[in-house]
């Protein structure tokens, strides 16, 4: 590591506030071809628990569903630090991981899918429609975690990213392409969510 990283690494663990817990990290399939993206996916992972994070989230958007089981194959292949559960298009279950991936499952179809959950119980009879809370929909999502931040690479935008869980996150972007995501970069993500006041809407 570097004078310079060493320094950044040194101002993140002597700052005064808390570090991100919950970290997602929102790519797209092309973020993952290109050469050494795997591996740069595990150094994040490192960085991330090295710094105070409990759970890390990469979601990985996706246009053709049929690159999906290619994806996951590399993923399922990664000699990640910790646990890690991968969920895609089709699946419906949580998982108590500390890291977790995400791959072509769009927001909003994931939204849609916990709407439609809810509507099933409320005509079973499971569930009144006026006692309907923020806590049942959260439970019947894929990835019920509220990201503390949410970094995103090579553009300001998010992909249909968790729009439910997401409204409260504080947004990173940089314009540093996933390939060149060095250290230093996540360090700088890190910091920049010290220096910030959280609101969470208020």
């Amino acid at each position: 590591m570097g004078l310079y990283d060493r320094y950044l690494s040194l101002r993140v663990k002597h700052a005064s506030g808390t570090p991100p817990r919950k970290i997602a990290v929102v790519l797209t399939e092309k973020d993952l071809l290109e050469q050494g993206a795997y591996m740069r996916l595990r150094d994040l992972f490192t960085w991330a628990f090295e710094y105070g994070a409990e759970r890390v989230l990469v979601y990985v958007s996706v246009l053709d569903d049929r690159v999906v089981p290619t994806l996951e194959r590399q993923l399922e292949d990664l000699d990640t630090p910790r646990d890690l559960a991968i969920r895609g298009p089709d699946d419906d279950s949580q998982a108590d991981a500390a890291i977790q991936a995400s791959v072509g499952l769009g927001g909003k179809h994931e939204f849609t899918k916990a709407v439609a959950s809810l509507a099933r119980q409320t005509d079973a009879g499971e569930l009144h429609p006026d006692e309907i809370t923020d806590a049942d929909l959260e439970q019947a999502l894929v990835f019920p975690d509220e990201p503390d931040l949410v970094i995103k690479t090579g553009a300001e935008r998010l992909s249909d990213f968790l729009i439910w869980q997401s409204v409260y996150s504080e947004l990173y972007f940089t314009d540093v392409n996933w390939r060149n995501l060095r250290k230093r970069d996540y360090l700088r993500a890190v910091l920049d969510y010290l220096d910030r006041q959280r609101r969470f809407g208020r």
